[in-house]
């Protein structure tokens, strides 16, 4: 980071003039960040979302870009109508915002300010330098890909083949932009792996336990012939390859219980990459992505700035008062899979063969909210049934499968693996949790699919559930077994399935991001 230093003289005007230069170069770098947006212009609020209004008083969504070395060309890039666009729009939650720890957004100011400073110090460095005629070509094509997933939103019917299936329904937002955006990232999308580091901290992963999904993409990325590239020129994105749940196993003493290690072992890499490869230093790490569903996955991204504030971050903790940013980090399913599992098995019961109302088995006392389900419901009513342990006498699994709904309460962290068990069973899921964005969110439509309560509805759950008519229920279970295939790991991955839809939401993190060489 660059820190302006300002010498002590027994002469007042040399501190007179000192100071007088760095208010002018940081009134400068405000006055340039209002005018585009830019790593200089990061926001004080974790949600740099800007729209703006048009003459006709609807509100068009601009894609920012990420400007290094010169203005952006003219005309700027193409608006997305937001009525179609499979970008959602999140606010920032006013009493999560307001809880934040003072410590935290202490912390967190300062580094938003080092990060300004160092942009506009690699802004000067590199303003005269020769354009990036390769990264101008990958923007281009990312260009022409924002304006064919436009029209088909606006078409609002897909007018693309395909053979293996075409999506519809509630399920989805909309689903021909979806589905010429998915065809639009098998043809185009472009990742490189970076291949520096060794297993198993590197390049493996968990593939059995709740941080399953870590070691899955990663074995599927490095051996994917279609999306990978070994040309780095060519990548729309940057796969940092390590392993949060790694690095814990195998670097953290639960005694010393040092976390820093993960800072240590992550921020090394990343100066390695950044060191042996200009990409990085182009964009600040904006267009590198990691992947982890461990807990303290967002917190290993918390020691290299540039990771935490700017880098595509797919996480199963997504959580927006953690500083999860829709914008540019990605919610991804957390899944369970047993020893020697390399696929998930699907199936239930039929409506009228589910003979629970709801269910749910899971620790009583892991976080806020499973206490007062427990409170409210445990050995209350038949009908609700909740288990701290499952009996041995009792299936988890055929009680999901004979279930109307299936509980998913968040614990110390908001994802659960058991929203994906559910879905597994055709249960509809009944989601319980505060500040969390679902996965796949901005393609999927899960009202459809699934029941929201409130954790002050904690009190009236029956109630709720029983208002639910049987027409709507057998609407919302058909469409949990339409949706599975989006949730589903298979070996070898299948189109559409969990694995391709991480990479589109990674695809469409990339689209939202337009960097000038």
């Amino acid at each position: 980071m660059i820190k302006l230093q300002i010498c002590r003289s027994n002469y007042q005007w040399s501190t007179l003039v000192s100071l007088t230069l760095f208010a002018v170069v940081f009134v400068g770098s405000i006055s340039y960040a209002s005018n585009r947006f830019s790593l200089l212009s990061l926001p004080s609020s974790p949600w740099p979302w800007r729209w703006t209004t048009s003459s006709s008083s609807s509100l068009n969504f601009s894609i920012p870009s990420i400007n290094l070395h010169h203005p952006p060309p003219s005309p700027p890039p193409p608006l997305i109508n937001p009525k179609t666009a499979l970008y959602s729009m999140f606010h920032c939650d006013s009493d999560a915002c307001k809880k934040q720890n003072g410590k935290m957004n202490k912390v967190v100011s300062k580094l938003m300010k080092e990060l300004k400073d160092e942009t506009l110090f690699r802004m000067k460095k590199k303003n005269k330098m020769k354009r990036d005629k390769k990264l101008e070509k990958v923007e281009a094509e990312l260009g022409r890909a924002r304006v064919l997933i436009s029209d088909a939103g606006e078409s609002n019917h897909s007018r693309s083949s395909d053979p293996d299936y075409v999506p519809r329904g509630s399920i989805y937002r909309n689903p021909s932009m979806f589905h010429r955006s998915y065809l639009l990232m098998e043809k185009l999308f472009k990742v490189y792996v970076h291949e520096e580091g060794e297993p198993p901290l590197f390049h493996t992963g968990p593939t059995n336990n709740i941080y399953s999904i870590e070691g899955l993409f990663l074995n599927y990325m490095e051996n994917d012939p279609h999306f990978r590239i070994s040309d780095p020129d060519r990548a729309h994105v940057y796969f940092l390859p390590f392993s949060v749940a790694m690095i814990l196993d195998n670097l953290f003493d639960p005694i010393i219980r040092d976390k820093a290690v993960l800072g240590r072992v992550i921020g090394d890499y990343v100066h390695t990459v950044s060191s042996r490869y200009p990409y990085w230093n182009r964009s600040l790490g904006s267009d590198h992505f990691m992947l982890s569903c461990h807990d303290w996955g967002p917190r290993a991204t918390w020691y290299v700035h540039s990771l935490y504030f700017t880098s595509i971050r797919l996480l199963c903790n997504a959580n927006t008062s953690e500083f999860f940013n829709p914008r540019k980090d990605a919610s991804i399913p957390e899944i369970s899979l047993h020893i020697g599992e390399t696929t998930t098995i699907t199936g239930g019961l039929p409506a009228s063969n589910r003979t629970t109302l709801a269910f749910f088995a899971g620790g009583q006392f892991h976080g806020k909210i499973r206490p007062l389900l427990f409170q409210h419901w445990k050995d209350k009513d038949q009908d609700i049934q909740l288990y701290d342990r499952v009996p041995k006498n009792v299936s988890y699994h055929e009680m999901m499968k004979t279930s109307r709904f299936c509980l998913c309460p968040s614990g110390f962290e908001v994802a659960s693996p058991r929203i994906t068990e559910a879905i597994y069973a055709e249960c509809v899921p009944v989601l319980i949790s505060q500040h969390y964005v679902l996965p796949f969110s901005d393609v999927l439509n899960w009202d459809a699919f699934s029941v929201r309560v409130l954790v002050s509805e904690i009190p009236n759950l029956k109630k709720i559930l029983l208002g639910i008519s049987d027409d709507k229920y057998t609407r919302l279970q058909e469409n949990v077994k339409m949706v599975q295939r989006h949730f589903l790991v298979n070996n070898p991955a299948k189109r559409y399935d969990v694995y391709h839809m991480i990479l589109h939401s990674l695809w469409l993190r990339r689209l939202n991001l337009q960097i000038y060489g």
